[in-house]
């Protein structure tokens, strides 16, 4: 029984690790990545779209960015879409394509990066310790329908928060190697 909770602990604070990793790829570092344009969606006859999924998207160089929509009626759209998300970039429209250019990141904005990435790792943390409750409150559960006893129960309880404490240094030690990773110019 503890072990089936021990199990579905780890694997819920996995995938907030997992799910901070994928927003750090929405923060911009030295080097421009597609993955800045995951959040900016358009009108695709009716229904929001992603742009990766009406144009193929190429990160052609380390500043740049060029857009190629599969229906070229789709360039106003995209264009505008990008202009109201913000991306640090503002789009190039010349007819078939789209190209964002991005200038080289000042210092300014590095740390701003990186406080945005302190941000999400935050939340990460937050995510594992709410893990780590509903797992102590299942143990708890247990303990007072006489499944298991009060040792056990405060055995598992110190199970939890060495697995609590192992994805928190995980997370801090995440968070410090993309910390050296952006501030590098």
């Amino acid at each position: 029984m503890l072990n089936e909770i021990y199990t579905q602990c780890e694997a819920k604070m996995q995938g907030s690790i997992e799910h901070m990793q994928r927003d750090f790829k929405t923060l911009r570092t030295g080097k421009i990545t597609t993955s800045v344009l995951d959040n900016v969606r358009i009108d695709y006859y009716g229904t929001l779209t992603s742009i990766d999924q009406v144009g193929s998207i190429i990160a052609s160089d380390a500043t740049t960015i060029v857009i190629n929509p599969w229906e070229k009626n789709l360039l106003s759209l995209i264009e505008s879409a990008i202009s109201k998300a913000n991306v640090g970039a503002n789009p190039n429209n010349d007819g078939t394509q789209i190209k964002l250019f991005f200038p080289a990141m000042t210092v300014e904005q590095r740390k701003e990066s990186v406080k945005q990435m302190k941000g999400m790792g935050e939340n990460a943390k937050v995510s594992v310790r709410n893990d780590r409750r509903d797992s102590n409150d299942k143990i708890k559960k247990l303990e007072k329908d006489k499944e298991i006893t009060t040792d056990e129960s405060k055995a598992g309880q110190d199970a939890i928060q060495k697995i609590t404490d192992k994805y928190i240094t995980n997370i801090d030690q995440i968070l410090k190697d993309r910390e050296v990773e952006i501030l590098k110019v």
